[in-house]
């Protein structure tokens, strides 16, 4: 059994073919050992001949998926070789099997410009044995067998045909189903991030709230009431928020009090990438201290991405990362003169252009990405600063 799965190599088909090779040397041996003549006389030929045909039409209809061309040819040189040696065309119900499987095999398993001159090359000898009335017009001779056997070998390629432009329709929907399936994964994933990101910021802020109300509350200044239902209403959001989004985290994730990234950290990102390889040069304009904890996260997890991405599909390359921080947004550059397109595919363990698109979104920004016309690919984003609130509660 071992043996039959490494000649098959896998694919259950190579079988079907086997089968279909071996019926259609036993039919062309048959076929040929029983020619006769349009006098009722037996056919002469040499004896080899009658291993000769049945092993080439049984080889070729073997090779019907790996070679449909070669197969077309070889089993049409075959006809043609009987044709020439016995001075009398083939002919019967046998050779007619062989040839449907063949027209239908060139026409589901090679492409439409192979099929087409594999067609057009046999096309004079199909017309010459037809005229004869072999093959598939043994009772229509002349211009009228020519034009039967043909549309009938025409109707199996077509058929073969067909069955391949569904095969591939079919192919590139469930392709297409994966990529999407991909997708999917990807913005999901990166938004459980995110949100595992702004409950470490909201628990984070909400602890300081609780513990300067109860801090307030405890010097015994006006207001306690206030203050105390502050204090309340923090430790229960606070216990809230870490209940409902505390289960986004992943089992395996480690859950330690070590603060997010942000911008003040893409230096030491920046030099892990060129230990790794990737030459890399930051520029940060603008002040970044008083940005949004959040939009900080963002910004950080958006460069490491796109050098992530640059490492492993970009081949030999550098990249230029440039941020710009200003009152109303944060603009980012990632570029880099690579021979690949980084982020075109999620790479396993990361999450592509679909996450870095998810973290514009959820500040209503954009992000662009793609070739660059001198070579190499760019990742461009834009984070808007404003949410709608009074500029003094934005940070």
């Amino acid at each position: 059994m071992q043996a039959v799965r490494r000649f098959v190599g896998g694919d259950p088909g190579i079988i079907a073919d086997a089968g279909i090779g071996i019926a259609a040397a036993g039919l062309t041996a048959v076929a040929t050992a029983a020619a006769v003549g349009p006098d009722g006389n037996a056919i002469a030929g040499p004896s080899w001949l009658l291993v000769l045909l049945p092993l080439l039409m049984g080889v070729a209809l073997v090779l019907r998926r790996r070679a449909p061309l070669l197969m077309w040819i070889a089993i049409w040189a075959g006809l043609a070789l009987q044709d020439l040696l016995t001075l009398d065309p083939p002919r019967g119900l046998e050779f007619t099997f062989v040839l449907f499987a063949a027209a239908y095999s060139l026409g589901a398993y090679a492409s439409l410009r192979r099929g087409v001159a594999g067609l057009v090359v046999t096309a004079p000898v199909m017309a010459e044995i037809s005229d004869k009335g072999g093959l598939l017009a043994s009772s229509h001779p002349g211009g009228a067998g020519v034009t039967l056997s043909s549309l009938q070998i025409l109707a199996f390629w077509l058929a073969g045909v067909l069955v391949r432009a569904r095969r591939q329709a079919a192919s590139l929907a469930a392709r297409s189903a994966a990529l999407q399936h991909q997708a999917e994964q990807a913005t999901a994933a990166e938004r459980a991030r995110i949100a595992r990101e702004m409950h470490d910021i909201v628990a984070h802020h909400l602890s300081v709230i609780v513990l300067q109300a109860a801090g307030a509350r405890a010097s015994g200044k006006p207001a306690e009431a206030v203050l105390e239902k502050i204090e309340n209403s923090a430790r229960q959001a606070l216990g809230e928020t870490r209940r409902l989004l505390g289960v986004l985290r992943d089992p395996d994730e480690e859950t330690g009090l070590a603060p997010q990234p942000g911008i003040g950290e893409l230096g030491a990102l920046a030099a892990r990438v060129r230990a790794a390889g990737l030459p890399v040069n930051l520029v940060i304009s603008g002040h970044h201290a008083a940005l949004p904890a959040a939009v900080d996260v963002s910004v950080y997890r958006i460069v490491q991405e796109a050098l992530t991405n640059v490492l492993k599909h970009a081949g030999p390359a550098r990249a230029d990362v440039t941020i710009g921080c200003a009152d109303e947004a944060v603009t980012i550059e990632i570029t880099d003169n690579g021979t690949g397109e980084p982020g075109n595919q999620t790479p396993a363990g990361g999450h592509g252009l679909a996450g870095m698109r998810e973290r514009a979104a959820v500040f209503g920004g954009e992000l662009r990405a793609g070739p660059r016309p001198a070579g190499g690919f760019a990742v461009q984003a834009r984070l808007p600063l404003g949410d709608g609130l009074p500029q003094g509660e934005l940070s």
